[in-house]
């Protein structure tokens, strides 16, 4: 018989994912169907998102080949029936204090800091690049781990280097981007850009980095379509741009910068968005959602 998920201890609620201590050793991450936007936390959950971002990091770490944190999986018998679909089984690990970024091309926060420096955390980069541009090779931009409410932070490698030593600064890095071009090539062969992506590691007993949290999903990863890919403009992404658009469009009537909280988004709005996940978890994985379990 399976556990009850009040049978373990909570120990933290983060914008999505509640966590658990099932033993000393081992915690059990569950993905809910919440969805933020513009530092909100939105009323109207996206029916399976929190499914569909735990069997896009099953499948990557699986893909991936290197040291992962799980520590069961995705129907262990530790994971109560009503988790079931939503949940890993980890290991439990210090964590790095250190969001470890890397961007392929040039968008977002990369962007901004691009036209106000010519560079991104530091790393200087070619004149006359622009929105959506490809870099001449992929770059760890690391960001400081902010609370929840408050944004991260871009900071330079030397920011980092300071923070935890210039050894595992270093392995952070070549770490980061070596896994982000796996990722990415493999990506590639789908007819999907993986423009940037954030990863979370932890340290095993000996010191050796461990891949954590989630992985290579749409909520920590920005993926284009490669057929329609031209630089110079905001490209369609496959994640929770649709809720964007919608809340800063015409028909919500939300001010984002007002004081009010965004309203509970449209039946078709939580639709698309649900088809869009599905879609990058489908295309990626070459496997179907179907399949996937889901909750007893």
């Amino acid at each position: 018989m399976r556990p009850t998920l009040d049978s373990y201890r909570h120990l933290a609620s983060g914008k999505v994912r509640e966590i658990y201590e099932i033993d000393d050793d081992t915690l059990l991450m569950v993905a809910s169907d919440r969805i933020s936007a513009y530092d909100f936390i939105l009323d109207t959950p996206i029916v399976d998102k929190g499914r569909i971002l735990t069997a896009m990091s099953f499948f990557w770490f699986d893909a991936l080949g290197v040291p992962n944190h799980l520590a069961g999986g995705p129907t262990d018998e530790r994971i109560p029936g009503p988790a079931l679909g939503r949940s890993m089984v980890v290991r439990r690990l210090p964590m790095v204090q250190v969001e470890c970024v890397a961007r392929g091309y040039l968008t977002g926060s990369g962007l901004i800091d691009y036209r106000n420096t010519g560079a991104v955390c530091g790393v200087e980069l070619p004149a006359g690049l622009g929105e959506a541009s490809r870099l001449p090779e992929p770059i760890f931009t690391p960001a400081t781990k902010a609370a929840q409410g408050d944004h991260d932070e871009n900071v330079s490698f030397e920011h980092v280097a300071a923070q935890v030593g210039e050894d595992l600064a270093t392995t952070l890095r070549t770490t980061t981007l070596d896994i982000y071009g796996r990722g990415a090539a493999l990506a590639a062969e789908r007819g999907i850009l993986l423009a940037d992506t954030k990863f979370e590691f932890g340290q095993d007993a000996d010191g050796a980095l461990v891949l954590a949290d989630e992985v290579l999903t749409p909520d920590s990863s920005r993926y284009w379509e490669a057929a329609t890919y031209t630089a110079g403009r905001v490209q369609p992404s496959f994640d929770k741009q649709i809720v964007r658009n919608w809340l800063t469009g015409p028909d919500s009537g939300w001010d984002r910068h007002g004081d009010s909280s965004p309203p509970p988004l449209p039946a078709d709005v939580v639709a698309r968005t649900r088809a869009r996940y599905i879609e990058a978890y489908e295309r990626i994985s070459g496997l179907s959602f179907a399949d996937w379990p889901n909750a007893e």
